[in-house]
């Protein structure tokens, strides 16, 4: 119990450089279903959700972006989402992987989502975003680098923003490590899954953070399987 303690900052094998795309597509996949399985696009369309019914004034379409969109999964049950409430959205993924915006694009043709290949922190839109949200990003990140991403989310958002990522429990550890040496056919997925719940975030830990980052109001919600949606409102 006592590794749990303290989050650990081992690099995960995904933040490596020159790991071969296909690799890396597995990857993606394999975390698709996970998501989808365990419930993360559910909480994800819940952040979502929760954001556009407190927003005081309703307008079309709503600006939505996803920070570290990988292949864009998140993004494509958003937009199903959409359709089926009859909510007007626009979307847009940015990540640091031009492989995997590629690989989004691809896989989202004829969606209307747009996908582009940058640094967070360097991406351009045409208009402020009234949403920006992350899904299993930021636990990639150290806490200093995760104060400056929770000041510039804040900042670049015009409603607010929302997090969904991991609890780091032992349970969810050695479950998550059980299922994926069973299941998993990616090396990355077997190493990374449990780590990344090693690499996350307590809700004591959460509210440092947000302190840190001069944003004092903000709601960290529970979630199964053990994770966090955190919501701040601008």
């Amino acid at each position: 119990m006592s590794s749990f303690t303290q989050r650990s900052y081992q690099k995960e094998l995904l933040d490596a450089e020159g790991l071969p795309f296909e690799d890396i597509k597995r990857n993606m996949d394999e975390l698709d279903i996970i998501n989808q399985r365990l419930g993360g696009h559910r909480i994800t369309i819940d952040g979502i959700n929760e954001m556009l019914k407190n927003a005081k004034d309703q307008h079309d379409p709503f600006f939505i972006v996803e920070i570290g969109c990988g292949g864009g999964d998140n993004l494509y049950s958003i937009k199903n989402w959409a359709k089926k409430k009859e909510h007007t959205v626009r979307l847009t993924g940015v990540d640091i992987n031009g492989e995997c915006i590629d690989y989004a694009r691809r896989q989202n043709k004829n969606t209307g989502i747009e996908f582009i290949h940058s640094d967070y922190r360097q991406a351009e839109f045409e208009q402020k975003p009234d949403i920006i949200f992350s899904s299993l990003f930021c636990h990639h990140f150290t806490d200093e680098e995760m104060i400056s991403m929770l000041q510039w989310m804040k900042q670049n958002s015009r409603l607010g923003f929302f997090i969904n990522d991991l609890h780091r429990h032992p349970l969810a550890f050695y479950s998550i490590k059980f299922l994926t040496q069973v299941f998993s056919k990616s090396y990355l997925v077997k190493n990374d899954a449990p780590l990344s719940v090693k690499r996350g975030f307590t809700r004591s830990e959460w509210k440092k953070l947000f302190n840190k980052a001069g944003i004092p109001m903000f709601n960290c919600q529970w979630r199964w399987a053990f994770r966090w949606l955190i919501i701040s409102f601008n």
